[in-house]
Parts: C-alpha cells; structure tokens; sequence
C-alpha cells in the first residue's frame, strides 16, 4: 500500500545522493529492466507514484517505459507496483514487461542513460514548483537543461508538460517556447496524430493529477515537438 512509502512531496536535486549511475548510455544493462534488453523509448522524468506509466503500458504494450524518480521510498514503491502487475499479469491479459523504474537524478545523469535521439517521449508531469526565485535554478525545465532533453530526443519526439500551478506552467512554455529546438504543438494536432490516449493519461492518470482535480484545481497541459535544424 501506498501509505507504506510515503515521503515528503520532492527532494534536493542538489544534494550528494548515493546514486550508482552508467559511465554511458552503452554501458547500461537493460535487460535488468526489460526482457527485451532494449533500451527505452519513453520517459517519465520524477514519476511520482507511476500512474502515468501503470495507465500507459497496457495501452502501447511494445513500447518501452522508463520512469526516473529521486526519492528512495517512492522509487521502492513504483517498483513493487511494477512487480506485482508483473506477476498478476496472467489475470489481466496485459504483461507490464514493457515498463520500468530507476532511482536516479535526471536532472545530473539523463546523458549517461540515453543516447542521442534515443527517445521518442519526455514526460513532465506535477514538477517540483520550486516557488522562492533563488530556487528557480532547480526547475526542471531551465535553458541547460533543455538542451540535455534536446540532445536525448529524437526529431519529431515530443515533451508532455503539465502542472497546477501558473507561474511554473508559464515559466515552462517560457523557455520551451524560446529554445531553437522545440516548437508548441497543439492538443489538437497531437489527437490527430494518434497520441489523444497519451494526453489523456497525462491529464488524468497520475495520483497528482487525480488530487489536484478532488481539490477542483486547474491543470495546465502544454506539449513540444523536437525539430531538426538543417545545417
């Protein structure tokens, strides 16, 4: 149960954890996450309690999963929900192989798991606010770390952000907005293009999302496309 794991809301990503990391992208193991041993095309950058990826994964069953969480009992938790709908998965039909947490900082180690163009989705969901202005440097969008994103995406792939709080919604789209390799892409043409079922669990599936809407909060949705630059 959930109550079992509960931690406080985010966490420093400034501090020494003891996280054990990848020296490179091809130096990670993923078979220890996937039977298929391929690398992931999907993240979930602070998967908070997993709803996202639990929502997801029966849905694009052969599209590999990752979430990226910080916090120790949180990542634990994801882990054994992961493992148990693993183990039921004889019940339900679908096999949940396709889905995978890690304990890490993204914000410091995203090169060391990706690849260049590696990914085809970024996942932003509920980040930390961080309200005080001397905090701002620790958003998880910021100028240097779009670039990190940038770099891990593939042409074409987008980043999903939502949050329930303005300023930090603002601040996001500020900076996706102006950053030369990404451009807005509507809710619209995203349906259009077959991925309404990933906006809909983006607005619906997670825990966070599913309080702010009891608390009758408002969430604000904005989605990039990775572009390529001819040079």
């Amino acid at each position: 149960q959930k109550k079992h794991y509960r931690q406080r809301a985010h966490a420093n990503p400034f501090s020494d954890h003891a996280l054990v990391y990848p020296s490179s992208p091809a130096a990670m193991d993923w078979s220890v996450h996937y039977p298929s041993g391929k690398p992931p095309e999907w993240a979930d950058i602070g998967c908070g309690f997993g709803g996202l990826l639990i929502s997801l994964a029966p849905l694009y069953p052969t599209t590999g999963m990752l979430g990226m969480e910080i916090r120790v009992q949180v990542s634990e938790y994801v882990h054994d929900r992961i493992e148990a709908l693993r183990v039921g998965a004889n019940n339900d039909g679908h096999h949940y192989h396709n889905v995978s947490i890690l304990r890490t900082n993204s914000m410091k180690f995203l090169a060391n798991y990706f690849a260049k163009a590696s990914l085809s989705a970024l996942f932003f969901l509920f980040p930390d606010p961080h309200f005080k202005l001397r905090k701002h440097k620790a958003r998880i969008i910021s100028p240097t770390l779009l670039a990190e994103y940038a770099y891990v995406l593939q042409p074409g792939g987008i980043v999903y952000t939502i949050t329930d709080v303005q300023d930090l919604a603002e601040w996001m789209q500020k900076h996706l907005s102006a950053h030369p390799l990404f451009e807005p892409v509507s809710d619209a043409i995203l349906r259009e293009e077959g991925k309404g079922p990933i906006l809909d669990a983006v607005w619906g599936g997670t825990e966070e999302g599913k309080k702010v809407e009891r608390n009758n909060g408002s969430k604000f949705l904005a989605c990039f496309r990775r572009i390529s630059v001819e040079r």
